[in-house]
């Protein structure tokens, strides 16, 4: 009889536990990830699983299973720099950025070598509004790494989001000399240039960005914003084609479409890129005040109105619809119903000079002189010009 032999599992370690969690975690299998470093913790809970397995919980968007990892991990080791910054990740994730800046500090002052950390702390004053803070925490990250690309970036988005595109533009080059196939940094730097009022070095890094990757739907967008800048409609459509061939969904590139049509005097095919921009997004209400627009153009008053009664329901709070639609019921010959658009239109922005001169227009239809000159002499004051120059008002120099 031949003999038989039991075949015996081999037995784990922590540690092998914990490599085949990582290699999971890296394949992006969050709950194998998660099952495997449970298991080294099991047998090893000093070993180091939890700060891991925090990492895996943010990937699945369980932001508060995660911190409670990371606060297990600090529990077991209180000097763990990399589960402070975690924790900050995940709190930045959370948009609480106030606790993320203070666990970047604490993982900071364990580790003052920490680079990411101050990087990641910049994103977070950057996601608060400030923006020097934001500089200052790049400016550290690049003082322990001076390689380190990512931070010339953000630190030149922090310098455009003051309004600095001079030193936004440095910080890019700076960025692209490191890493000449940084797309992301070309494509800021197109931004910047097209702050700048400069579309034909916007339109240079798009195509950098765009060549570095071809996938790149955003470039396409914005440097067909540059050639609608610059008055070239057409080649402003192809790139938003090109947009919405690498992205179908790209509602925004419906809308500035739609936008080149109008210019180009083609309401028709206008309308019918607004209307495809809010079937991909019917909360779009800039898609639907343009619309009302492109009616108006097409003489169709009643579709125009319709539109911005869509616009206002979706945004109630959007002066320039009823402005808009004051002047369609003008049109109409329905001036009462047009003045009480205005008037709505002001009641949301009192400083809305064309409001009180669109008024003014509607008040002189119904013959209603002193209401006539009381709506113009506020819109003169204002700064209205079509208003001083029927009442002769002296134009400031």
């Amino acid at each position: 009889m031949k003999k038989q032999y039991n075949k015996q599992s081999k037995i784990l370690t922590a540690e092998e536990y914990f490599q085949k969690g990582n290699i999971a975690h890296y394949n992006e299998n969050y709950n194998e990830a998660i099952f495997y470093y449970q298991k080294s913790i099991e047998i090893n809970p000093q070993y180091g699983a939890y700060n891991n397995i925090g990492s895996a919980y943010d990937n699945k968007g369980n932001y508060n299973k995660a911190i409670e990892c990371y606060e297990k991990s600090i529990e077991i080791n209180p000097q763990r720099d990399e589960a402070y910054y975690g924790m900050g990740n995940t709190y930045t994730d959370k948009g609480n950025y106030n606790r993320a800046i203070e666990c970047y500090e604490k993982s900071i002052e364990i580790n003052p070598q920490n680079d990411y950390a101050y990087y990641n702390m910049g994103l977070a004053y950057g996601n608060k509004g400030n923006y020097n803070k934001e500089i200052e925490c790049c400016e550290k990250a690049i003082e322990i790494n001076p390689q380190y690309d990512q931070a010339y970036n953000n630190m030149g988005l922090a310098y455009d989001n003051k309004g600095n595109y001079n030193r936004a533009i440095e910080c890019y080059e700076k960025s692209i000399e490191i890493n000449p196939q940084y797309d992301n940094a070309y494509y800021n730097m197109g931004n910047a240039y097209g702050n700048k009022g400069n579309y034909n070095k916007a339109i240079e890094c798009y195509e950098k960005s765009i060549e570095i990757n071809p996938q790149d739907d955003d470039a396409y967008l914005n440097m067909g914003f540059a050639y609608d800048s610059k008055g070239n409609y057409n080649r402003a459509i192809e790139c938003y084609e090109k947009s919405i061939e690498i992205n179908p969904q790209r509602d925004e590139a419906y809308y500035n479409i739609g936008i080149a049509y109008v210019k180009k005097g083609n309401y028709n095919r206008a309308i019918e890129c607004y209307k495809k921009a809010v079937e991909i997004n019917p909360q779009f209400d800039d898609a639907y005040l343009n619309m009302g627009i492109a009616y108006g153009n097409k003489g169709n008053y009643n579709k125009e109105i319709e539109c911005y009664e869509k616009a206002i329901e979706i945004n109630p709070q959007l002066d320039q619809a009823y402005n808009n639609m004051g002047f369609a019921y003008g049109n109409k010959g329905n001036y009462n119903k047009a003045i009480e658009c205005y008037e709505k239109s002001i009641e949301i922005n009192p400083q809305n000079d064309q409001a009180y001169y669109n008024m003014g227009i509607a008040y002189m239809n119904k013959g209603n002189s002193y209401k006539m000159i009381e709506c113009f002499t506020i819109a003169a004051r204002m700064g209205n010009e079509n208003a001083q120059e029927v009442l002769n008002f002296p134009k400031k120099k």
